[in-house]
Protein backbone atom coordinates (compact mmCIF):
# COMPACT_ATOMS: atom_id res chain seq x y z
CA UNK A 1 0.00 0.00 0.00
CA UNK A 2 2.89 2.18 0.66
CA UNK A 3 3.82 2.22 -3.20
CA UNK A 4 0.61 2.83 -4.06
CA UNK A 5 0.27 5.80 -2.35
CA UNK A 6 3.47 7.11 -2.68
CA UNK A 7 3.03 7.50 -6.42
CA UNK A 8 -0.55 8.86 -5.91
CA UNK A 9 1.37 11.78 -3.72
CA UNK A 10 4.02 12.18 -6.28
CA UNK A 11 1.24 11.98 -8.96
CA UNK A 12 -0.86 15.39 -7.18
CA UNK A 13 2.88 16.88 -7.09
CA UNK A 14 3.49 16.24 -10.47
CA UNK A 15 0.46 19.01 -11.36
CA UNK A 16 1.49 21.38 -8.93
CA UNK A 17 5.30 21.16 -9.55
CA UNK A 18 6.31 19.76 -12.61
CA UNK A 19 3.39 21.40 -14.17
CA UNK A 20 3.90 24.86 -13.19
CA UNK A 21 7.31 24.30 -14.81
CA UNK A 22 6.42 23.55 -17.82
CA UNK A 23 3.74 26.23 -18.29
CA UNK A 24 6.57 28.30 -17.39
CA UNK A 25 8.47 26.81 -20.28
CA UNK A 26 5.77 27.54 -22.66
CA UNK A 27 4.94 30.90 -21.05
CA UNK A 28 1.47 31.45 -20.96
CA UNK A 29 -0.10 35.11 -21.53
CA UNK A 30 -3.40 35.90 -19.27
CA UNK A 31 -4.31 38.90 -21.45
CA UNK A 32 -4.04 37.16 -24.49
CA UNK A 33 -7.33 37.10 -26.83
CA UNK A 34 -7.67 32.79 -27.11
CA UNK A 35 -9.40 31.58 -30.73
CA UNK A 36 -11.91 30.94 -28.93
CA UNK A 37 -13.00 34.79 -28.70
CA UNK A 38 -11.02 35.76 -32.14
CA UNK A 39 -12.83 33.06 -34.27
CA UNK A 40 -15.63 32.01 -32.49
CA UNK A 41 -17.91 30.57 -35.01
CA UNK A 42 -20.72 29.11 -32.56
CA UNK A 43 -19.80 25.52 -33.74
CA UNK A 44 -16.23 24.85 -32.61
CA UNK A 45 -15.02 28.06 -31.48
CA UNK A 46 -16.93 28.81 -28.27
CA UNK A 47 -15.68 30.23 -24.80
CA UNK A 48 -16.78 27.98 -21.89
CA UNK A 49 -15.43 27.93 -18.27
CA UNK A 50 -12.31 26.30 -17.22
CA UNK A 51 -13.94 23.96 -15.24
CA UNK A 52 -16.43 22.42 -17.84
CA UNK A 53 -13.47 22.74 -20.24
CA UNK A 54 -11.57 19.77 -17.72
CA UNK A 55 -14.11 17.56 -16.95
CA UNK A 56 -15.04 17.47 -20.66
CA UNK A 57 -11.00 16.83 -21.80
CA UNK A 58 -10.57 14.38 -18.62
CA UNK A 59 -13.92 12.51 -20.47
CA UNK A 60 -12.35 12.82 -24.51
CA UNK A 61 -9.16 11.57 -23.29
CA UNK A 62 -10.12 8.45 -20.66
CA UNK A 63 -12.60 6.22 -22.66
CA UNK A 64 -11.66 2.77 -21.28
CA UNK A 65 -7.82 3.30 -21.17
CA UNK A 66 -7.54 4.55 -17.84
CA UNK A 67 -9.65 1.91 -16.74
CA UNK A 68 -8.75 -1.26 -19.12
CA UNK A 69 -5.37 -0.36 -19.85
CA UNK A 70 -4.03 -0.19 -16.17
CA UNK A 71 -6.03 -3.38 -15.40
CA UNK A 72 -4.13 -5.18 -18.28
CA UNK A 73 -0.65 -3.58 -17.47
CA UNK A 74 -1.51 -4.89 -13.92
CA UNK A 75 -0.85 -8.25 -14.94
CA UNK A 76 2.86 -7.10 -14.57
CA UNK A 77 2.62 -6.60 -10.64
CA UNK A 78 3.24 -3.02 -8.87
CA UNK A 79 6.06 -2.08 -11.75
CA UNK A 80 3.01 -1.26 -13.37
CA UNK A 81 2.88 1.96 -10.90
CA UNK A 82 5.58 3.34 -11.96
CA UNK A 83 4.73 3.88 -15.44
CA UNK A 84 1.45 5.20 -14.55
CA UNK A 85 2.89 7.97 -12.13
CA UNK A 86 6.03 9.14 -14.05
CA UNK A 87 5.12 7.98 -17.80
CA UNK A 88 2.09 10.47 -16.57
CA UNK A 89 4.02 13.29 -15.38
CA UNK A 90 7.16 13.73 -17.59
CA UNK A 91 5.55 11.70 -20.79
CA UNK A 92 1.46 11.73 -21.01
CA UNK A 93 0.77 15.34 -19.26
CA UNK A 94 3.76 16.93 -21.32
CA UNK A 95 2.81 15.53 -24.59
CA UNK A 96 -1.28 16.72 -23.95
CA UNK A 97 -0.32 20.12 -22.72
CA UNK A 98 1.93 20.70 -25.00
CA UNK A 99 -0.33 19.63 -28.07
CA UNK A 100 -3.12 21.53 -26.64
CA UNK A 101 -1.27 25.11 -26.03
CA UNK A 102 0.74 25.26 -29.56
CA UNK A 103 -2.94 24.75 -31.19
CA UNK A 104 -4.38 27.36 -28.93
CA UNK A 105 -1.28 29.85 -30.18
CA UNK A 106 -2.32 28.79 -34.01
CA UNK A 107 -5.78 29.26 -33.89
CA UNK A 108 -7.07 25.45 -32.52
CA UNK A 109 -5.13 23.94 -35.47
CA UNK A 110 -5.83 20.08 -35.32
CA UNK A 111 -3.18 17.90 -35.02
CA UNK A 112 -1.77 16.71 -38.36
CA UNK A 113 -1.33 20.46 -38.85
CA UNK A 114 0.54 21.15 -35.96
CA UNK A 115 3.03 18.46 -36.69
CA UNK A 116 3.27 18.95 -40.27
CA UNK A 117 4.60 22.97 -39.38
CA UNK A 118 7.33 21.41 -37.17
CA UNK A 119 8.50 18.40 -38.97
CA UNK A 120 7.69 19.18 -42.58
CA UNK A 121 5.12 18.38 -45.39
CA UNK A 122 5.89 14.70 -46.13
CA UNK A 123 5.31 13.81 -42.49
CA UNK A 124 2.19 16.24 -42.48
CA UNK A 125 0.41 14.42 -45.63
CA UNK A 126 1.14 11.11 -43.73
CA UNK A 127 0.21 12.05 -40.28
CA UNK A 128 -2.87 13.45 -42.15
CA UNK A 129 -4.14 10.74 -43.68
CA UNK A 130 -2.63 8.35 -40.74
CA UNK A 131 -4.29 9.94 -38.27
CA UNK A 132 -8.04 10.38 -40.49
CA UNK A 133 -7.88 6.89 -40.49
CA UNK A 134 -7.25 6.38 -37.07
CA UNK A 135 -10.22 8.71 -35.89
CA UNK A 136 -12.43 7.00 -38.38
CA UNK A 137 -11.23 3.48 -36.83
CA UNK A 138 -11.91 4.54 -33.09
CA UNK A 139 -15.65 5.87 -33.61
CA UNK A 140 -16.22 2.80 -35.57
CA UNK A 141 -14.84 0.29 -33.12
CA UNK A 142 -17.24 2.38 -30.19
CA UNK A 143 -19.96 1.98 -32.11
CA UNK A 144 -20.00 -1.80 -32.25
CA UNK A 145 -18.20 -2.61 -29.18
CA UNK A 146 -20.96 -0.40 -26.44
CA UNK A 147 -23.79 -1.89 -29.17
CA UNK A 148 -22.56 -5.42 -27.96
CA UNK A 149 -22.48 -4.81 -24.64
CA UNK A 150 -25.97 -3.20 -24.68
CA UNK A 151 -27.44 -5.59 -26.53
CA UNK A 152 -26.47 -8.28 -23.68
CA UNK A 153 -27.22 -6.30 -20.94
CA UNK A 154 -30.99 -6.32 -22.56
CA UNK A 155 -30.59 -9.97 -23.03
CA UNK A 156 -32.20 -9.16 -26.12
CA UNK A 157 -29.44 -10.87 -28.81
CA UNK A 158 -32.20 -9.18 -31.67
CA UNK A 159 -31.70 -5.36 -30.19
CA UNK A 160 -27.89 -4.98 -31.85
CA UNK A 161 -29.19 -3.25 -34.95
CA UNK A 162 -31.30 -0.78 -32.24
CA UNK A 163 -28.66 0.13 -29.95
CA UNK A 164 -25.85 0.48 -32.70
CA UNK A 165 -28.61 2.70 -34.88
CA UNK A 166 -28.84 5.00 -31.40
CA UNK A 167 -25.54 5.32 -30.88
CA UNK A 168 -24.75 6.35 -34.45
CA UNK A 169 -27.16 8.57 -34.42
CA UNK A 170 -25.71 10.17 -31.34
CA UNK A 171 -22.74 10.25 -33.01
CA UNK A 172 -23.81 12.57 -35.77
CA UNK A 173 -25.37 14.39 -33.31
CA UNK A 174 -22.59 14.71 -31.22
CA UNK A 175 -20.32 15.58 -34.40
CA UNK A 176 -22.81 18.15 -36.23
CA UNK A 177 -24.44 20.02 -33.22
CA UNK A 178 -22.23 23.28 -31.56
CA UNK A 179 -20.14 22.01 -28.83
CA UNK A 180 -21.29 23.49 -26.05
CA UNK A 181 -25.17 22.10 -26.80
CA UNK A 182 -24.48 18.17 -26.33
CA UNK A 183 -20.65 17.44 -25.52
CA UNK A 184 -20.82 20.54 -23.51
CA UNK A 185 -23.48 19.50 -21.61
CA UNK A 186 -23.26 15.44 -21.06
CA UNK A 187 -19.61 15.26 -20.89
CA UNK A 188 -18.92 17.13 -17.43
CA UNK A 189 -21.71 14.71 -15.64
CA UNK A 190 -19.76 11.87 -16.74
CA UNK A 191 -16.76 12.87 -16.19
CA UNK A 192 -17.72 14.01 -12.57
CA UNK A 193 -19.70 10.37 -12.39
CA UNK A 194 -16.24 8.25 -13.52
CA UNK A 195 -14.23 10.46 -10.89
CA UNK A 196 -16.71 9.96 -8.34
CA UNK A 197 -16.79 5.79 -8.96
CA UNK A 198 -13.08 5.81 -9.18
CA UNK A 199 -12.86 7.38 -5.43
CA UNK A 200 -15.28 5.15 -4.44
CA UNK A 201 -13.15 2.31 -5.41
CA UNK A 202 -10.37 3.82 -3.48
CA UNK A 203 -12.32 4.28 -0.59
CA UNK A 204 -13.82 1.26 -0.62
CA UNK A 205 -9.86 -0.75 -0.81
CA UNK A 206 -8.19 1.25 1.51
CA UNK A 207 -11.28 1.25 3.95
CA UNK A 208 -11.43 -2.81 3.98
CA UNK A 209 -8.08 -3.14 3.94
CA UNK A 210 -7.19 -4.77 1.20
CA UNK A 211 -4.03 -5.29 0.62
CA UNK A 212 -1.88 -3.82 -1.94
CA UNK A 213 1.49 -5.03 -3.06
CA UNK A 214 4.36 -3.07 -2.65
CA UNK A 215 7.48 -3.04 -4.98
CA UNK A 216 10.13 -4.63 -3.25
CA UNK A 217 13.37 -6.87 -4.07
CA UNK A 218 10.70 -9.70 -4.83
CA UNK A 219 8.10 -7.85 -7.31
CA UNK A 220 10.78 -5.44 -8.99
CA UNK A 221 10.33 -7.82 -11.96
CA UNK A 222 8.13 -9.07 -14.41
CA UNK A 223 5.11 -10.86 -12.84
CA UNK A 224 3.68 -10.97 -15.54
CA UNK A 225 2.49 -15.28 -16.18
CA UNK A 226 3.79 -14.94 -20.17
CA UNK A 227 6.76 -12.97 -19.01
CA UNK A 228 9.00 -14.81 -21.66
CA UNK A 229 6.33 -13.76 -24.61
CA UNK A 230 5.70 -10.52 -23.21
CA UNK A 231 8.36 -8.76 -21.53
CA UNK A 232 8.01 -4.79 -19.79
CA UNK A 233 9.77 -3.30 -22.29
CA UNK A 234 8.22 -2.71 -24.89
CA UNK A 235 4.49 -4.38 -23.94
CA UNK A 236 3.85 -2.76 -20.63
CA UNK A 237 4.66 0.81 -21.88
CA UNK A 238 1.81 0.00 -25.06
CA UNK A 239 -0.53 -1.95 -22.80
CA UNK A 240 -0.77 0.84 -20.46
CA UNK A 241 -1.49 3.52 -23.09
CA UNK A 242 -3.93 5.80 -22.25
CA UNK A 243 -2.96 5.80 -18.20
CA UNK A 244 0.39 6.75 -19.26
CA UNK A 245 0.41 8.27 -23.00
CA UNK A 246 -1.69 7.99 -25.42
CA UNK A 247 -1.39 9.69 -29.25
CA UNK A 248 -5.15 9.77 -29.17
CA UNK A 249 -5.13 12.30 -26.57
CA UNK A 250 -3.05 14.72 -28.97
CA UNK A 251 -6.09 14.43 -30.94
CA UNK A 252 -8.72 15.83 -28.72
CA UNK A 253 -6.68 18.52 -26.96
CA UNK A 254 -7.36 21.30 -29.93
CA UNK A 255 -11.20 20.96 -29.62
CA UNK A 256 -10.81 22.43 -25.85
CA UNK A 257 -7.85 24.72 -27.17
CA UNK A 258 -10.75 25.87 -29.55
CA UNK A 259 -12.99 26.47 -26.17
CA UNK A 260 -10.50 28.04 -23.37
CA UNK A 261 -11.39 31.41 -22.19
CA UNK A 262 -7.39 32.24 -21.03
CA UNK A 263 -4.09 30.77 -22.18
CA UNK A 264 -3.51 30.71 -18.12
CA UNK A 265 -6.27 27.82 -18.04
CA UNK A 266 -4.21 25.36 -20.08
CA UNK A 267 -2.18 23.94 -17.33
CA UNK A 268 -5.30 23.00 -15.54
CA UNK A 269 -7.40 21.61 -18.62
CA UNK A 270 -4.74 19.63 -20.77
CA UNK A 271 -1.87 18.94 -17.87
CA UNK A 272 -4.11 18.33 -15.08
CA UNK A 273 -6.64 15.97 -17.06
CA UNK A 274 -3.56 13.94 -17.88
CA UNK A 275 -3.14 13.58 -14.02
CA UNK A 276 -6.42 13.17 -13.29
CA UNK A 277 -6.54 10.05 -15.66
CA UNK A 278 -3.07 8.40 -14.08
CA UNK A 279 -4.71 8.89 -10.88
CA UNK A 280 -7.32 7.13 -12.23
CA UNK A 281 -5.42 4.28 -13.92
CA UNK A 282 -3.35 3.69 -10.33
CA UNK A 283 -6.53 3.63 -8.51
CA UNK A 284 -7.83 0.74 -11.14
CA UNK A 285 -4.61 -1.22 -10.95
CA UNK A 286 -3.98 -1.08 -7.47
CA UNK A 287 -8.03 -2.36 -7.21
CA UNK A 288 -7.32 -5.36 -9.31
CA UNK A 289 -3.75 -6.64 -7.76
CA UNK A 290 -5.68 -6.44 -4.17
CA UNK A 291 -9.51 -7.39 -4.98
CA UNK A 292 -8.48 -10.92 -5.74
CA UNK A 293 -6.22 -11.46 -2.85
CA UNK A 294 -3.40 -11.58 -4.32
CA UNK A 295 -1.76 -10.55 -7.70
CA UNK A 296 -1.74 -14.64 -8.30
CA UNK A 297 -5.21 -14.85 -7.97
CA UNK A 298 -6.06 -12.13 -9.94
CA UNK A 299 -4.11 -12.94 -13.13
CA UNK A 300 -5.54 -16.86 -12.60
CA UNK A 301 -8.76 -15.25 -12.91
CA UNK A 302 -7.79 -13.16 -16.11
CA UNK A 303 -6.20 -15.92 -17.42
CA UNK A 304 -9.16 -18.24 -17.11
CA UNK A 305 -11.98 -15.33 -18.68
CA UNK A 306 -9.30 -14.81 -21.60
CA UNK A 307 -7.96 -11.47 -20.00
CA UNK A 308 -11.35 -9.41 -20.44
CA UNK A 309 -10.99 -6.59 -18.17
CA UNK A 310 -14.67 -5.63 -18.17
CA UNK A 311 -15.25 -8.52 -16.32
CA UNK A 312 -12.77 -7.31 -13.76
CA UNK A 313 -14.18 -3.92 -13.49
CA UNK A 314 -17.85 -5.51 -13.05
CA UNK A 315 -16.89 -8.10 -10.04
CA UNK A 316 -14.95 -5.03 -8.41
CA UNK A 317 -17.87 -2.58 -9.07
CA UNK A 318 -20.09 -5.06 -7.82
CA UNK A 319 -18.42 -6.25 -5.16
CA UNK A 320 -16.63 -3.35 -3.41
CA UNK A 321 -19.89 -0.99 -4.42
CA UNK A 322 -23.21 -3.08 -4.67
CA UNK A 323 -26.03 -1.64 -6.38
CA UNK A 324 -23.74 1.70 -7.50
CA UNK A 325 -21.52 -0.17 -8.90
CA UNK A 326 -23.65 -1.52 -11.38
CA UNK A 327 -24.03 2.40 -12.83
CA UNK A 328 -19.85 2.20 -12.69
CA UNK A 329 -20.02 -0.68 -15.06
CA UNK A 330 -22.36 1.09 -17.11
CA UNK A 331 -20.53 4.27 -16.79
CA UNK A 332 -17.08 2.23 -17.73
CA UNK A 333 -17.79 0.04 -20.65
CA UNK A 334 -20.48 2.07 -22.40
CA UNK A 335 -20.46 5.70 -21.37
CA UNK A 336 -16.37 6.23 -21.71
CA UNK A 337 -16.23 4.48 -24.86
CA UNK A 338 -19.09 6.10 -26.40
CA UNK A 339 -18.01 10.14 -25.19
CA UNK A 340 -13.95 9.05 -27.27
CA UNK A 341 -15.92 8.02 -30.11
CA UNK A 342 -18.16 10.60 -30.76
CA UNK A 343 -15.30 13.13 -30.52
CA UNK A 344 -13.08 10.89 -32.47
CA UNK A 345 -15.33 11.95 -35.39
CA UNK A 346 -15.75 15.02 -34.31
CA UNK A 347 -11.86 15.60 -34.65
CA UNK A 348 -12.23 13.64 -37.94
CA UNK A 349 -14.27 16.49 -39.31
CA UNK A 350 -11.90 19.50 -38.31
CA UNK A 351 -9.07 17.44 -39.61
CA UNK A 352 -10.57 17.30 -42.96
CA UNK A 353 -11.37 21.22 -42.61
CA UNK A 354 -8.29 21.98 -41.97
CA UNK A 355 -7.03 19.91 -44.64
CA UNK A 356 -9.15 22.17 -47.24
CA UNK A 357 -9.85 25.21 -45.08
CA UNK A 358 -13.46 24.81 -45.41
CA UNK A 359 -15.06 26.93 -42.75
CA UNK A 360 -17.79 24.73 -40.20
CA UNK A 361 -20.08 27.51 -39.38
CA UNK A 362 -22.77 26.27 -41.64
CA UNK A 363 -24.53 22.85 -41.21
CA UNK A 364 -24.56 22.28 -44.78
CA UNK A 365 -20.50 22.55 -44.69
CA UNK A 366 -20.29 20.38 -41.72
CA UNK A 367 -22.92 17.76 -43.77
CA UNK A 368 -20.43 18.11 -46.66
CA UNK A 369 -17.59 16.40 -44.32
CA UNK A 370 -19.58 14.31 -41.56
CA UNK A 371 -21.80 11.95 -44.09
CA UNK A 372 -18.76 10.40 -46.14
CA UNK A 373 -17.19 9.71 -42.52
CA UNK A 374 -20.06 8.41 -41.70
CA UNK A 375 -20.58 6.30 -44.23
CA UNK A 376 -16.76 5.30 -44.08
CA UNK A 377 -17.82 4.39 -40.64
CA UNK A 378 -20.57 2.16 -41.60
CA UNK A 379 -18.85 0.29 -43.71
CA UNK A 380 -16.59 -0.61 -41.41
CA UNK A 381 -19.15 -1.81 -39.22
CA UNK A 382 -19.64 -4.88 -41.38
CA UNK A 383 -16.05 -5.62 -40.95
CA UNK A 384 -14.72 -8.13 -38.26
CA UNK A 385 -12.31 -5.91 -36.36
CA UNK A 386 -10.67 -8.78 -34.33
CA UNK A 387 -7.65 -8.20 -36.21
CA UNK A 388 -7.35 -5.06 -37.10
CA UNK A 389 -8.06 -3.52 -33.46
CA UNK A 390 -4.61 -4.98 -32.15
CA UNK A 391 -2.68 -2.13 -34.31
CA UNK A 392 -4.77 0.07 -32.41
CA UNK A 393 -1.99 0.79 -29.45
CA UNK A 394 0.83 0.25 -31.19
CA UNK A 395 -0.57 3.44 -33.84
CA UNK A 396 -1.70 5.16 -30.57
CA UNK A 397 1.56 5.26 -29.41
CA UNK A 398 3.60 5.72 -33.12
CA UNK A 399 1.05 9.40 -33.21
CA UNK A 400 2.44 9.86 -29.43
CA UNK A 401 6.29 9.75 -30.61
CA UNK A 402 5.36 12.12 -33.94
CA UNK A 403 3.87 14.31 -31.51
CA UNK A 404 6.45 14.70 -29.07
CA UNK A 405 9.14 15.05 -32.11
CA UNK A 406 7.15 18.05 -33.14
CA UNK A 407 7.24 19.55 -29.83
CA UNK A 408 10.81 19.07 -29.57
CA UNK A 409 10.67 20.86 -32.89
CA UNK A 410 8.67 23.40 -32.03
CA UNK A 411 10.47 24.09 -28.36
CA UNK A 412 13.99 24.49 -30.54
CA UNK A 413 12.45 27.02 -32.55
CA UNK A 414 11.44 29.09 -29.24
CA UNK A 415 14.79 28.64 -27.77
CA UNK A 416 13.14 26.43 -25.00
CA UNK A 417 13.88 23.70 -22.87
CA UNK A 418 13.57 21.46 -25.36
CA UNK A 419 14.70 18.04 -23.37
CA UNK A 420 11.60 17.83 -21.59
CA UNK A 421 9.53 16.70 -24.38
CA UNK A 422 13.75 15.12 -26.42
CA UNK A 423 13.59 11.99 -23.62
CA UNK A 424 10.22 11.13 -23.78
CA UNK A 425 10.19 10.90 -27.68
CA UNK A 426 13.43 9.17 -27.63
CA UNK A 427 11.99 6.44 -25.31
CA UNK A 428 9.06 6.39 -27.48
CA UNK A 429 10.73 5.84 -30.24
CA UNK A 430 12.32 3.11 -28.59
CA UNK A 431 8.57 1.26 -27.27
CA UNK A 432 7.35 2.10 -30.35
CA UNK A 433 9.66 0.16 -32.89
CA UNK A 434 10.74 -2.00 -30.76
CA UNK A 435 7.11 -3.15 -30.14
CA UNK A 436 6.22 -3.63 -34.07
CA UNK A 437 9.30 -5.37 -34.59
CA UNK A 438 8.32 -8.45 -31.94
CA UNK A 439 4.97 -8.39 -31.66
CA UNK A 440 2.98 -11.33 -32.83
CA UNK A 441 0.51 -8.53 -34.97
CA UNK A 442 4.17 -7.01 -35.90
CA UNK A 443 6.87 -8.39 -37.82
CA UNK A 444 7.29 -11.09 -34.94
CA UNK A 445 11.27 -11.07 -34.35
CA UNK A 446 13.84 -12.57 -31.89
CA UNK A 447 13.58 -10.13 -29.06
CA UNK A 448 17.53 -9.73 -28.70
CA UNK A 449 17.17 -8.69 -32.53
CA UNK A 450 14.42 -6.32 -32.01
CA UNK A 451 15.82 -4.48 -29.15
CA UNK A 452 19.28 -3.97 -30.90
CA UNK A 453 17.39 -2.69 -34.24
CA UNK A 454 14.91 -0.55 -32.43
CA UNK A 455 18.09 1.02 -30.96
CA UNK A 456 19.55 2.00 -34.22
CA UNK A 457 16.18 3.46 -35.66
CA UNK A 458 16.17 5.50 -32.38
CA UNK A 459 19.95 6.53 -32.48
CA UNK A 460 18.93 7.28 -36.21
CA UNK A 461 15.85 9.07 -35.98
CA UNK A 462 18.05 11.17 -32.72
CA UNK A 463 20.70 11.88 -35.56
CA UNK A 464 17.89 13.34 -38.11
CA UNK A 465 16.76 15.86 -35.10
CA UNK A 466 20.36 17.23 -34.54
CA UNK A 467 20.54 18.12 -37.94
CA UNK A 468 17.32 19.73 -38.00
CA UNK A 469 18.14 21.22 -34.91
CA UNK A 470 21.56 23.07 -36.27
CA UNK A 471 19.40 23.71 -39.67
CA UNK A 472 16.59 25.80 -37.44
CA UNK A 473 19.09 27.39 -34.97
CA UNK A 474 20.73 29.10 -38.01
CA UNK A 475 17.39 30.31 -39.07
CA UNK A 476 15.62 32.79 -37.30
CA UNK A 477 12.86 32.02 -35.19
CA UNK A 478 9.75 31.19 -37.00
CA UNK A 479 7.50 30.37 -34.13
CA UNK A 480 4.02 32.15 -33.87
CA UNK A 481 3.20 33.61 -30.95
CA UNK A 482 0.10 35.90 -30.50
CA UNK A 483 -0.17 39.43 -30.10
Amino acid sequence: MITFLICLAILIAGYFFYGKYVDRVFGTYAGKTTPAYEVNDGVDYIPMSDKRIFLIQFLNIAGLGPIYGAIMGAMYGPVVFLWITFGTIFAGAVHDYFSGMISLRNNGKSLPEIIGDQLGLSVRQVIRVFTLILMILVGAVFVSGPADILTGMSGNSQSLGIWTAIIFVYYMMATLFPIDKIIGKIYPVFGLALFIMAFGIMGAMLMHGYEIPDLNSATFANMNPKSELFPIFPFMFVTVACGAISGFHATQSPLMARCLKKETDGRKVFFGAMVAEGIIALIWAAAAMSFFGNIGSFQDYMLANSDKAALVVESISLGWLGKAGQVLVLLGVVAAPITSGDTAFRSARLIIADVFNFSQKSIKNRLVIAIPLFAVAFILLQVNFGIIWRYFAWCNQTLAVFTLWAITVYLVRLRKNYFITLIPALFMTAVSSSYILMAKEGFNLNHTFSYSLSLAITLAVFVLFIIRKKNIESEPSKVKVRS
